[in-house]
């Protein structure tokens, strides 16, 4: 079965030590196995520490970074390269295998026109060399493609799988959210099949960013799918609360919200294990009838 997680953003809107006490907490009372940690642009974050908190509550960690605007790769990869490969450090410093979040571009950059060719081809060589020290390391690194009004990099699954495919290194891969596959995919079934094991990092949020199961996101299609590649890491709630004042600018809540943060964490926990109950039995049951 798939790992259930949360990230910070359920309870602080950015990683300090003392929020991120609060928040790992918080994440074994709501009854999550996981916490996401986004980690700042800073690197400002103690990986021993945290991997001591997280092992006092029983439960685990993963970290990703979105990249800040001085190191958009297009235009600064080196700054780029050393960003990622100083977050990879934090990770190993953890004991941690994996690196997900927007690594790809700096959210809400543009040229005002699509990705160039050139640009394409800086990416490749950067990825090709952070994948390289991560692998040395025992690190995945996963690349999350965002709504085309926060970048213009990567913006679909497809895109991310292209890349992934012309590298050939065997620990990079994809890291879907369903808040930018309602926006920039036809389904919810295809992306997912395409990825098949190169899918390593989910972030499951409604279309709305409110209770997951009450918006306009295809959950039937998209757990169907999870079960037929048969997907087993993470499943992480990234939805938003108004309650959490310092939230409301960056992710644009300008309606309040209508549940409280712990309400629709737990709320959409509820949702998200009775999702996989329903169509991973349904998988094991045609599985059984096959054989």
């Amino acid at each position: 079965m798939p790992i259930f997680g949360t990230t910070i953003l359920s309870f602080i809107p950015t990683w300090s030590t003392d929020g991120g006490r609060y928040a790992i907490e918080k994440t074994a009372e709501y009854g999550f196995d996981m916490l996401e940690i986004i980690l700042p642009a800073s690197l400002d974050f103690n990986p021993k520490t945290t991997r001591k908190l997280l092992e006092k509550h029983d439960i685990t960690g993963r970290c990703t970074l979105n990249l800040p605007p001085d190191c958009h790769i297009p235009f600064h990869p080196e700054q780029a390269i050393r960003i990622i490969k100083s977050a990879l450090d934090k990770v190993a410093e953890m004991d941690g295998d994996f690196l997900g979040g927007v690594l790809h571009s700096a959210i809400g950059t543009f040229t005002g026109n699509p990705c160039t060719l050139d640009e394409k081809v800086i990416l490749l060589q950067v990825f090709e060399d952070v994948a390289k020290y991560a692998g040395q390391r025992n690190i995945t690194i996963a690349l999350e493609p965002i709504n085309r009004y926060e970048s213009y990099v990567f913006t679909a699954a497809d895109e991310v799988l292209d890349m992934i495919e012309h590298l050939d290194q065997p620990n990079i891969g994809l890291h879907l959210d369903t808040f930018h596959m309602n926006i920039e995919e036809s389904n919810f079934y295809d992306p997912i099949i395409r990825a098949g094991n190169n899918l390593k990092h989910i972030h499951i949020t409604e279309s709305d960013r409110g209770m997951i199961g009450e918006g306009n996101v295809h959950w039937d299609d998209f757990f169907k799918a999870l079960a037929t590649i048969n997907y087993q890491e993470p499943l992480v709630l990234e939805n938003f609360s108004s309650q959490i004042t310092a939230l409301v600018g960056p992710t644009s809540l300008w309606r309040p919200s209508k549940y409280n943060s712990e309400d629709l964490a737990k709320g959409s926990l509820l949702f998200m294990r009775e999702m996989v109950d329903k169509w991973y039995n349904k998988s094991l049951n045609r599985i059984k009838v096959t054989i």
